[in-house]
């Protein structure tokens, strides 16, 4: 590997990542007070969990930030394959647990790791490494584009059987945006566009779940009680929110009103208790940790390192989208969570670890000695 000029890394990402922390983990106790008194009696259940999870992966961005990210390119393939294989095992009976009506999980009782959430960046990491081996390999749908979205049909395929919506449409997302990034002709990028909304629309028809879901997000108000029930109660609470909000811990939702209040709908409690100031605050926290992430994928010297900071930031990106559409009744309800703010372990260790990944690669100095 040639030596590049080391410099610190960008501060404003680890910032601006621990501040939407700090808030995640405010979020998360005030949104699930009620459930975890209900369910365990401790009204700290959430929240305790939640900050072994940060303390991991603070851990982990950390050590990855010092960590020279182009060793990823290296073991690109098998970083795949190890997750391919995890996709696997957690479709075998008595293996995989089923949480939330998806055999999606990994672990023994209550303490378990989503497969998925590894997929999504092993995948990233995959198409950087392949991307970068050859800089004009896009201008071929042959040698380019197929071999990138056969891999990603593969990841979303395993996914699928879980089943898991949200991931597989995060994944498709930001493989897009990657091959956009990498120069990728137009009209193959809307024949590509094209077959996946036939296959979204097919994946709708092939489950009356995902068909109510449809129903439910053009016309929730017919069906309260049923189907559109999940998106009625968000908007009340966003719309309780007003411009200042009820206060942090003010939320009336949270009193089992609003399903996941700790999860998916977190924005929803967020914005009930922080006004609509709170949540573009946290917005435009999310814009700033985009930026940085663009701009490290810009300003590093080599392809390999420019993708996947692309690739790792337009995850966050495309994440945020879908689950702040959801929320805000502009996308069908699939169960994703909002980066750093949202109850998940498995999302939020890997998601800091993403972050101390783009650390690293903004520590490379604009020129090679």
């Amino acid at each position: 590997m040639r030596a590049y000029v080391q410099k610190a890394p960008d501060w404003i990402l680890p910032l601006t990542t621990l501040t939407l922390l700090v808030i995640g983990l405010l979020m998360v106790h005030s949104a699930s007070t009620v459930l975890t008194l209900e369910s365990h009696h401790d009204a700290f259940f959430y929240v305790k969990r939640q900050m072994m999870w940060a303390a991991i992966g603070v851990v982990s961005m950390i050590g990855m930030s010092r960590v020279d990210y182009r060793l990823l390119e290296k073991y690109a393939r098998v970083i795949l394959l190890a997750c391919l294989v995890f996709l696997g095992l957690v479709l075998i009976p008595h293996v995989g647990q089923v949480r939330g009506g998806s055999r999606a999980w990994l672990g023994i009782g209550t303490f378990g790791i989503q497969p998925s959430e590894f997929a999504k960046f092993g995948l990233i990491i995959f198409l950087s490494w392949f991307l970068s081996r050859e800089p004009d390999r896009l201008l071929s749908f042959r040698r380019g584009l197929l071999p990138v979205f056969g891999a990603t049909g593969l990841v979303i395929g395993l996914i699928m059987l879980e089943p898991d919506l949200g991931q597989s449409a995060v994944i498709g997302g930001a493989t897009m945006l990657m091959v956009i990034v990498a120069g990728a002709r137009k009209r193959h990028l809307l024949s590509l566009v094209a077959i996946g909304a036939l296959g979204f629309a097919g994946l709708v028809v092939a489950a009356p779940y995902r068909l109510a879901r449809l129903l439910a997000f053009m016309d929730p108000w017919k069906y309260p009680d049923t189907i559109g029930y999940h998106i009625i109660m968000s908007l009340i609470a966003l719309g309780r929110g007003a411009l200042l909000g009820t206060g942090l811990g003010g939320s009336t939702q949270k009193f089992l009103y609003l399903p996941e209040p700790q999860t998916d709908f977190v924005f929803a409690i967020l914005t009930e208790e922080l006004g609509l100031l709170g949540a573009l605050a946290t917005l435009m926290l999310f814009l700033i940790l985009l930026w940085r992430g663009m701009r490290a994928a810009m300003r590093v010297p080599d392809r390999f390192g420019s993708y996947l900071a692309a690739g790792l930031t337009s995850v966050i990106a495309v994440q945020v989208c879908i689950n702040v559409g959801v929320v805000s009744g502009a996308l069908p309800v699939t169960g994703i969570t909002l980066p750093f703010i949202s109850y998940g372990g498995s999302s939020l260790m890997l998601m800091l670890t993403a972050i101390g990944v783009l650390m690293s690669i903004s520590r490379r100095a604009d020129h090679l000695r």
